[in-house]
């Protein structure tokens, strides 16, 4: 019986056999020896040698030349070797990787549900302005602000009577502030997935200030487009990114806050009565605070498309309005760095 059976190696979990091992054929002397043994042990009695039988347990015959081996989890078989709960559990890792990846790259739709909720909100507030503006505000003295204005704009000759400081303040530095988010929206702040481009509502906001960015406001769509070197050197983005530019911005922003700053009592007192009964004065002053409002998330924006990260100590002071986002424009890197150290690992790479 035991001549008849080969012996296996069989693995636990597949139970495919290996080739059989060759089995040696007895040797007669060693026969003859273990034939003397066991007609001796016949005649002294009850045998104490046990037949392997007597250790294998019930059923055991029917595998036997068996081997069974245990292979440890830790090592990794050849390929084709998993069991099918392994490969499924490695495919939904894979499928989830897969899904994450896809959520972060399309932005996913609640992405979108976000953005478009948030162009909403902000269309709604800009109408309200709107119709707060030429509905509700104070228009107590229309032809004082139709001097005003003439005034301001050097289209009357002196007639002896002197203008507000602050007034005089706040009408120059609202004419800074379109050229402060021309440095922040070009070309940063530009929108790749629609056809609206941004100069259009930059030059409206010479004349409307706010009221006239706040609708690319809604209609942007980030991120923005490529850029090259040779766009960075021509106009007019050569001059918004220019240091003498932001220098300059901020030393005027400074001067004419210092120069609202040394009115005296009596002007501040007259600025607030024309808050309260101009509507020129009133619409200027809304929208310096929108301006200045809006400023500290298109400072993040440009921050963050440049990638620089050492000048998130900035945040914080781009809620002082106009002097933040100046002193950001001063100190922020330029575009051609950026290229520069983005251009200069491929560089390695190649050589």
């Amino acid at each position: 019986m035991a001549s008849s059976s080969s012996t296996h190696l069989v693995l636990t979990c597949a139970h495919a056999p290996l080739a059989p091992l060759p089995r040696l054929p007895p040797s007669p002397h060693v026969a003859r020896i273990a034939l003397a043994s066991i007609n001796r042990g016949a005649r002294a009695g009850p045998s104490l040698f046990l037949s392997p039988a007597a250790f294998r347990p019930a059923g055991a015959w029917r595998h036997r030349g068996e081997a069974q081996i245990c292979r440890d989890s830790s090592l990794q078989g050849p390929p084709g070797a998993d069991s099918p709960a392994q490969e499924q559990e490695d495919k939904k890792k894979s499928e989830a990787v897969a899904a994450a990846a896809a959520r972060i790259a399309g932005g996913g739709g609640g992405g979108k549900l976000s953005d478009w909720t948030t162009s909403a909100l902000i269309f709604g507030i800009w109408a309200g302005l709107m119709y707060y503006v030429f509905q509700l505000a104070p228009n107590q003295t229309p032809y004082r602000d139709t001097y005003f204005l003439q005034k301001l704009l050097n289209l009357k000759a002196d007639d002896g009577f002197r203008m507000n400081d602050v007034l005089v303040a706040l009408w120059y530095i609202m004419g800074i502030w379109p050229l402060v988010y021309s440095m922040l929206l070009l070309p940063t702040g530009r929108s790749s997935k629609s056809n609206i481009p941004v100069w259009p509502f930059l030059v409206l906001s010479c004349i409307g200030g706010a009221y006239a960015l706040i609708p690319y406001f809604v209609l942007w769509k980030p991120p923005p487009p490529a850029i090259d070197e040779d766009e960075i050197e021509q106009w007019p983005l050569k001059f918004l990114e220019s240091k003498l530019t932001a220098g300059v911005v901020f030393a005027l922003g400074i001067g004419l806050i210092i120069y609202a700053g040394k009115a005296g009592g009596e002007d501040w007192k007259e600025f607030i009565r024309y808050f309260r009964e101009s509507k020129f004065i009133h619409a200027t002053c809304l929208d310096f605070t929108l301006l200045s409002a809006f400023s500290p998330f298109w400072v993040y924006n440009d921050m963050t498309a440049r990638r620089w990260k050492n000048g998130s100590w900035l945040l914080p002071l781009t809620l002082v309005p106009f002097v933040g986002p100046s002193l950001y424009l001063l100190l922020r890197p330029s575009l051609s760095s950026l290229l520069a150290a983005s251009a200069s690992p491929s560089d390695e790479i190649q050589k």
